[in-house]
């Protein structure tokens, strides 16, 4: 289970520092509904991730077991390709990096989100922890490296869990901090908005990169 966890944990920090759901909260955190919709978007994001990671799970419980002590070629070469296809998600964002002194841009749906109400939120919350490319492969990684891993039952929903927990973290805490604290966090919020917007490619295409090169590493390993 341990080594399961360690293959997993940095897949989930990917999902954790990917800007865009971070600036999405954070937003709605600054919206004229903010608890309602911030808290109906922490929700679509936990439960989108957990859909995604448990049905790569199972669907890698199909693959034909193997010896531990064995080559694993089915499960590493979906590895390997799905490092290369982080690669390219990586080479995709470097190039849209704004310029030196252009602004970065937002995309088009976050103008709608200060109308956005709580069904909404979830609904968008889900879209981008499940059906959101970057996201769906890092979910397929875990998905490989738990389905593959001869877990029992209660192992894999452990590490599931721990998956989950890490994934969620970036936008559970401003949004638990908000509802805790809301006067004395605008402030920083709106900064760190400011941040994420300006570096989100760069910040992306350095995650994507050196996640797709772990992932392919272990793909070779597996053979």
């Amino acid at each position: 289970m341990g080594s399961a966890i360690g293959d997993t944990l940095p897949l989930a920090l990917g999902i954790a520092i990917s800007p865009i759901p971070i600036i999405a909260a954070i937003l709605m955190l600054l919206s004229p509904k903010a608890r309602g919709t911030s808290v109906g978007f922490l929700i679509g994001w936990v439960l989108g991730i957990v859909v995604a990671v448990v049905v790569f799970t199972l669907l890698s419980g199909l693959i034909p077991a193997n010896d531990a002590s064995a080559a694993k070629p089915i499960a590493g070469t979906i590895k390997i390709v799905l490092g290369a296809l982080l690669l390219l998600l990586a080479l995709r964002q470097w190039r849209s990096r704004p310029k030196n002194g252009e602004a970065a841009a937002l995309p088009k749906w976050m103008g709608a989100i200060d109308s956005m109400t709580a069904g909404r939120g979830f609904v968008l919350a889900f879209i981008l922890a499940a059906v959101n490319p970057k996201n769906l492969l890092l979910a397929a990684g875990a998905g490989v490296a738990i389905g593959t891993a001869g877990l029992s039952a209660g192992s894999t929903t452990v590490v599931i869990a721990v998956f989950v927990l890490v994934a969620c973290c970036s936008v559970a805490i401003p949004v638990i901090g908000y509802l805790v604290a809301a006067n004395a966090l605008r402030g920083p919020l709106d900064s760190l908005r400011g941040w994420l917007v300006q570096n989100n490619a760069t910040v992306m295409a350095v995650l994507l990169l050196v996640i797709g090169v772990v992932l392919i590493g272990k793909g070779i390993a597996s053979f």
